[in-house]
């Protein structure tokens, strides 16, 4: 049986300045770090040699997290979207410099004009995705992308979603499992059962099946001792990232004896 691995995103220290994350890097007691390309540590080519430097001497791995704020790729404004693809471009390349081993991003959401254009925020997701294939292949990069939370107007928050999603996509792309945003409409089982196959990297942090609120595990009303048989079921072996915001030692713990 394969086990996962443990690591844990930097999402809990974003509202602090990139020096003081890389001072938190020097220090962190897991190999493998989520990075977020997003508000104070926006990536960037010379950000990237420094984040290299410590990932060498501190033998860290990196995942990158797309940009997310105000990031539509299903904008029905032809100019955002040219300028939302550019900046997931450029996080694309970035991630590409640090070799990272996994960059993931969110999908596209509704607008106020998508009951005006019935499908046509669907038909743009899939296109902006098949447009982030081609430049991660590019790259050299692998991509996958989350499933969203509600109550947000995101296009791929459910099981349904995705299937409809892969029928139409026709192109291979791995699936991120955020374990909370799935606990907002209890189907984090039905996702681990349905695309055991297709998940290549998991979030975790808890919730109270109302918000997404990153909090610690154990701190919120998920049952992990489930989602570890379902985990084990699946036979992933992959990553399992931390995205809590507090309690980030306490969540490592106690994620780390559960898949003992």
């Amino acid at each position: 049986m394969a086990k996962p691995q443990i690591g844990y995103s930097m999402l809990y220290c974003l509202d602090e300045p990139f020096k003081s994350l890389l001072k938190r890097l020097r220090k962190v007691d897991v190999k493998h770090v989520e990075l977020a390309d997003e508000g104070l540590h926006t990536l960037n080519k010379r950000r990237a040699k420094k984040l290299n430097e410590i990932a060498q001497s501190c033998n860290l791995d990196f995942v990158v997290h797309a940009p997310w704020a105000g990031v539509n790729i299903a904008t029905p404004s032809p100019a955002l979207r040219r300028a939302v693809l550019k900046r997931l471009e450029q996080s694309i390349i970035i991630a590409g410099q640090l070799n990272c081993r996994l960059w993931l991003f969110h999908p596209g959401s509704r607008t106020g004009l998508s009951q005006f254009y019935p499908g046509k925020d669907w038909q743009l997701n899939l296109e902006s995705v098949h447009t982030l294939l081609k430049l991660a292949r590019r790259e050299g990069v692998p991509i996958a992308i989350e499933n969203t939370p509600e109550p947000f107007p995101s296009l791929m928050k459910s099981v349904g979603d995705f299937h409809n999603f892969y029928k139409d996509l026709n192109e291979d792309i791995g699936m991120v499992l955020d374990v909370a945003h799935a606990n907002l409409n209890n189907q984090i089982q039905d996702f681990l059962k349905q695309f055991s196959e297709k998940i290549v990297h998991m979030h975790v942090s808890d919730n109270n099946g109302q918000s997404d609120l990153h909090l610690g595990i154990g701190y919120g009303n998920i049952d992990w001792e489930n989602v570890a048989k379902a985990v084990n079921k699946a036979d992933y072996g992959k990553l399992i990232m931390i995205e809590s915001t507090d309690h980030v030692q306490e969540s490592l713990q106690f994620l780390r004896e559960l898949f003992v």
